[in-house]
């Protein structure tokens, strides 16, 4: 009994140990601090940025594709990014973010589907974000805790991985690549 109890033990440290040092969630925005071409919300969405993604689910499996148009308009305070998704189940959902940036650098925003603020920071190519998230009741209407990533590509593509959380759970993932309307994907 005695070993069984060392066991699983030792197995929930190497699950922590994983989870803090080698997952998505270790990552830090000083770990991109250098990296270029630098990130700044005001230039990345301004004007209509076209994203397409997919959601994948606890098992990995992708769940949802979705399409989404992206029109920010800022200001040296603040500013607002009105969101269309089409899902490829026909479902569409319009969201729209309400940012403010604070002198410290740091950012916060608010949406509808959004409880409390979402926290934002920009440093080098990355952005992070954490946010909490109320599902559509069609959906269960969870709360998910969402940390949510954008790096920004020497071309100006967005690339942006998100996980969500229930009770510190994965329960979803999602990843999409934004570019503006006008920008073309070169040919190979």
């Amino acid at each position: 009994m005695k070993y069984l109890v060392l066991i699983v033990v030792l197995v929930l440290a190497a699950v922590l140990v994983r989870q803090v040092f080698f997952s998505f969630q270790s990552q830090k925005l000083s770990d991109y601090a250098s990296d270029g071409p630098p990130f700044d919300i005001r230039q990345a969405f301004d004007g209509p940025v076209i994203a397409h993604g997919m959601i994948y689910g606890p098992n990995g499996r992708v769940t949802s594709r979705f399409r989404a148009l992206m029109v920010g308009k800022f200001t040296n305070t603040g500013g607002v990014i009105e969101e269309t998704f089409e899902y490829a189940s026909g479902r569409k959902q319009v969201r729209e973010w309400r940012i403010k940036f604070a002198e410290d650098g740091t950012i916060s925003s608010t949406a509808d589907d959004i409880e409390g603020t979402a926290r934002m920071e920009q440093r080098g190519n990355a952005l992070e974000m954490h946010y909490r998230l109320r599902l559509p009741e069609d959906a269960g209407g969870h709360v998910l805790d969402v940390t949510d990533w954008i790096y920004q590509m020497p071309d100006g593509t967005l690339l942006n991985r998100s996980q969500m959380r229930k009770f510190g759970i994965k329960v979803a993932e999602l990843f999409a690549v934004m570019q503006r309307e006008t920008d073309t994907i070169p040919a190979q």
